[in-house]
């Protein structure tokens, strides 16, 4: 017989006993066993970066990622759940600067690139205890013991593997192009980190004339937001599919898209000649700040992506600094005029603002303009602009050399394979996500850093012969010192010293110096957390793809693309089935959180105060997963008192009498028990909760999981237990009575399992006070299935009328100011509904909730 007592009131206390209970019976690692040759359910951890601080925010995709685990698990699946660090890349090494006063590249070359790796390597781990602290206290379940981590040898190898497999395909190649450039970080970016940092910003919004060459007063006009670019102006483009026009205003002369006179020069013009875009195309002119010598520079050139959406149909082209631009000028022959450093400042080259950073030299360069006449007017433009997704620099775009992996040949199959993936939105599939899928580049891999996974490949410094290393073994077999090789770890500086011998000439091979892209890391964890292929081959086929992932909605151009596409190109297909979206969380008032607003809710703060339990139901029952929530600091504090503490009142109210009664569960013989009315329909509703959560949740439907189950207890408390109050407070022990007990043990029972994923610790305590044989934990049963015969549609339907009933009842006394305690002769019943299939055992339990002698329709 179970020793049934009331249930911890303090939810922190509760979740110490319960932590200390997992702790010492290895409960996790016991649930993971217990199912071991089992079908798999696989889940893949998203490395969170353990050198920053974990915040509220990041528990809004951590619940579900230990929801659906434990839910598989007690379905009877085997769940690994390894866990990984993400330890690479700009957020460690801009944390590192910041500690030791470094301002750019130049001072950590200075201060010894091997002294801030190492502190780097340091800097991973700051904040490791905080989120192992954070993920044990909040119920996590996660293999922590032993983690994948991206900055290991082994795990660098398979990403080495990985990149020679590209690069054996043809799609790994070095190229000169326009790349997103961060100043500060002095480093290229690729177009999914880009897409993570855009910021509504305003910028100067001008527009310039350039005079035509042999013509008296008569200028193209052109616009841009970004003058510091007009330094490197070598070219002009208009469409040949557009009408153009020359027009006089205040006795000057321009030449512009005919169908944005009104809109850029207002209705003061005189219009004197129309023509094609053609006309113009060939058209040499004067530029404001002629930097090149170039015959083929300052002449007009036709381009497809001149349109009329902004502007003066003329735009401005400085192929130094824009894709399109960049692309024209391969095309055209158009000169590159780059008068900028690596930090984005000016050099001699342009010697107005030699020194100064670009954005800084806007106002001289747009007052320069102004004085020498080459400025029509200037005003403020508010749009998005790129800003560095780490460090909140704005991003300018070079003409740099980078490594790139050719996406774009292999488009349409990552677009397929993202067509079979189960969004959850599934708007995201083919919004969000399939919109930067349709709009795919190459992926600029390699950055000019120092702390990050080094670029596999050797290049010949005499004959131009390239080499990708695919493994430890390889670049021993191909190393000039194999002993350094052999020992050699596998980060800037260390393995910069390691020379190769060319296979093709005999020459000397040096490594290229770039590291890759963090993403890279963390988007091939599918395959590189197994140290594949070099070991764990069949864990590898079993664990591959995922079942699960999770993450923010940030993460469509981040881990969710880059897991894509890295299993595209080595494994051809997703390395994900499916994928659960999180929203972004806001503050009280609807803003963003930030640390330099200190808007952001410490999580420390609200655990201490409300416990595990009430913010994991908070974070679940408030909405679907992936809408933008605003999260209230006493958000579970309602939870912990209006809802968890219902569930905890209903089973102390059963432990009361239940001690009282001595009632044993295991002396019930349940075949021969006779059930009341409001018995069968518990259990019916029990069934049919059992029934609605299980098939929510198959489909990660949770709302509509803890929808049904807050329904279900509130349907126990605040209707069975109410109306049964009679039944468990008689003296008598009779067969009735015994039911009563039955049934709300029953539901009680299965509540804990319900409740086991989505509030570990109060169903932990529950489930042991109730539990009479089995399993030490609840996480250790099996779900709970529904048992089909006893749902009865018909009777839940009939106490829904009663229930209806006996709110309109209770609301008439009210208006009437007649309290409950006061007997009724009759109450009458006017309704289109015909109440005739109401059994005498429904009339009987409304007239007993109402005190009436007789009720008449």
């Amino acid at each position: 017989m179970p020793r049934y007592g009331d249930l911890t009131e303090d939810p922190l206390e509760r979740e110490k006993m319960v932590l200390d209970f997992w702790e010492h019976e290895d409960v996790f690692q016991q649930s993971v066993d217990q199912n071991e040759g089992n079908e798999e359910w696989v889940f893949y951890e998203g490395p969170p970066t353990a050198n920053g601080k974990p915040h509220f925010g990041h528990l809004m995709a951590r619940v579900y990622k230990d929801l659906f685990p434990r839910y598989k698990t007690m379905r009877g699946y085997h769940v690994e759940r390894k866990g990984g660090w993400d330890t690479h890349g700009l957020p460690v090494e801009l944390e590192v600067e910041k500690e030791l006063g470094l301002e750019n590249k130049e001072e950590i070359e200075q201060y010894g690139i091997e002294n801030f790796v190492e502190k780097c390597k340091e800097s991973v781990w700051e904040y490791k205890g905080e989120w192992e602290k954070m993920i044990e206290r909040m119920g996590f379940w996660i293999d922590l013991d032993n983690p994948y981590i991206t900055y290991e040898d082994e795990y660098i190898e398979t990403l080495w593997w990985e990149l020679k497999n590209i690069w054996e395909q043809g799609l790994l190649y070095k190229g000169h192009k326009v790349l997103p450039y961060c100043p500060r970080c002095g480093t290229g970016l690729s177009s999914h980190e880009v897409a993570q940092g855009y910021e509504m910003t305003e910028d100067p919004s001008i527009f310039v004339k350039f005079p035509i060459e042999g013509e008296e007063n008569l200028s193209l006009l052109a616009w841009t937001t970004t003058p510091w670019t007009i330094p490197s102006n070598t070219g002009l483009a208009v469409s040949d599919e557009l009408w153009y026009a020359e027009v006089e205003v205040e006795g000057e002369r321009f030449i512009m898209a005919k169908a944005l006179l009104d809109k850029v020069l207002g209705p003061d013009y005189r219009t004197i000649e129309e023509f094609s875009g053609e006309e113009l195309i060939g058209l040499s002119y004067k530029p404001p700040y002629r930097l090149s010598d170039d015959e083929d520079a300052y002449i007009v050139h036709d381009a497809d992506f001149v349109t009329l959406d902004e502007g003066t149909g003329i735009v401005h082209i400085a192929p130094s600094f824009g894709e399109e631009d960049a692309d024209l000028g391969e095309e055209k022959g158009i000169p590159f005029v780059q008068p900028l450093d690596l930090d984005g400042k000016f050099t001699s080259q342009f010697p107005l603002a030699e020194g100064e950073f670009v954005k800084d030299a806007d106002k001289k360069i747009v007052k320069d303009l102004e004085e020498n006449d080459y400025l029509l007017r200037h005003s403020t433009y508010e749009h998005e602009y790129p800003f560095c997704w780490r460090c909140d620099t704005p991003l300018l775009y070079f003409a740099l050399d980078s490594w790139y992996i050719k996406t774009t040949d292999r488009k349409e199959e990552i677009i397929e394979n993202n067509r079979k993936i189960n969004w959850y939105p599934h708007h995201m599939q083919e919004g969000r996500f399939g919109d930067f899928l349709d709009n795919l580049k190459d992926w600029a891999l390699s950055r000019d850093r120092y702390w990050g996974t080094p670029l596999n490949i050797w290049n010949c410094e005499e004959c131009d012969h390239q080499i990708a290393i695919g493994s430890k073994k390889e670049l021993v077999e191909h190393a000039k010192d194999e002993e350094l090789a052999e020992d050699v770890e596998l980060h800037r500086p260390y393995i910069d010293k390691v020379k190769l011998d060319c296979p093709n000439c005999g020459g000397e091979m040096k490594r290229a110096e770039h590291v890759l892209d963090t993403w890279f890391d963390s988007g091939s964890m599918h395959t590189a957390q197994l140290h594949y292929p070099f070991e764990n081959r069949e864990d590898f086929q079993r664990l591959f793809p995922a079942d699960f992932i999770c993450e923010g909605q940030d993460q469509t151009r981040g881990w969710f693309y880059t897991m894509l596409v890295t299993s595209t190109l080595l494994h051809n297909q997703s390395s994900f089935r499916n994928v659960v979206v999180t929203g972004y969380g806001l503050d009280s008032e609807g803003n963003a959180m930030s640390k330099s607003k200190g808007n952001v809710i410490d999580p420390w703060e609200t655990i201490d105060k409300y416990g595990a339990d009430a913010i994991r139901w908070y974070l679940f029952s408030s909405t679907a997963p992936w809408k933008t929530r605003r999260l209230e600091e006493d958000g579970p504090g309602e939870v912990l008192y209006k809802f968890l503490d219902t569930l905890r009142n209903t089973y102390n109210f059963f432990s009361l009498y239940a001690e009282i009664d001595d009632f044993d569960p295991e002396e019930v013989e349940e075949e021969g028990l006779e059930l009341s009315l409001l018995d069968r329909w518990m259990i019916s509703r029990m069934n049919r909760t059992v029934e609605s959560v299980t098939d929510s949740l198959d489909n990660y439907d949770v709302p509509a999981a803890t929808s049904a189950i807050e329904k279900f207890v509130d349907d126990l408390s605040n209707w069975y237990v109410r109306c049964s109050r009679d039944r468990f407070w008689s003296d008598e022990s009779t067969e009735d009575k015994l039911a009563a007990h039955h049934t709300l043990y029953k539901s009680l029972l299965t509540a804990s399992k319900l409740f086991a994923p989505f509030t570990p610790f109060l169903a932990e305590e529950i489930y042991k006070n109730l539990k009479t044989v089995g399993e030490e934990s609840v996480h250790l049963t099996s779900w709970p299935e529904p048992d089909q015969d006893a749902i009865n549609e018909n009777l839940e339907v009939q106490m829904d009328e009663v229930r209806t009933l006996t709110a309109l009842g209770r609301k008439a006394r009210n208006r009437a100011q007649i309290k409950v305690r006061q007997p009724l002769s009759e109450l009458i019943v006017k309704s289109k509904k015909d109440f005739d299939d109401l059994p005498t055992e429904s009339l009987n339990l409304l007239k007993e909730e109402l005190n009436l002698k007789e009720i008449s329709f």
